[in-house]
């Protein structure tokens, strides 16, 4: 199985998530699945961050595809809930040296109140118009 192999999945990472669909479970009154929430955890986790497909994870964990899609849609729901809302990592992000977003690095150009208020205010940031075509 791929995610045998893969070492960049942090253990604490699969608890949370575990817990967190533990959690969810209960609330929806869920009395049975085909995997524990921690197998649940490992194979979302093993697509979200190991990038391993659905076939590719069926195979791994002896499940269908549908039940791999649906695995992933449920924690991924779970995780969303979690999430901060936009204005709340920006709040966030502004006392910040730089950010990681999608696993990218965003150097974070501290930008003074008085010289961008529309991006402070919560409004939409205004669309830059690239060359080309679209």
């Amino acid at each position: 199985m791929s995610t045998r192999r893969r070492s960049d999945l942090s253990n604490a990472h699969l608890r949370y998530l575990a817990r967190q669909l533990a959690v969810h479970r209960r609330v929806i009154g869920c009395r049975w699945q085909r995997l524990t929430t921690g197998r649940q955890a490992l194979l979302v986790l093993a697509h979200l961050r190991c990038g391993d497909t659905y076939a590719q994870l069926a195979a791994g964990f002896g499940i269908g595809i549908a039940t791999v899609y649906r695995y992933t849609r449920e924690a991924t729901e779970v995780l969303a809930t979690l999430a901060p809302n936009l204005a709340d990592a920006v709040q966030t992000a502004r006392r910040l040296a730089f950010a990681i977003l999608d696993g990218t690095l965003l150097p974070i150009d501290r930008i003074a109140p008085d010289t961008c208020p529309v991006l402070l205010q919560g409004a939409q940031a205004p669309r830059h118009e690239h060359p080309g075509p679209h």
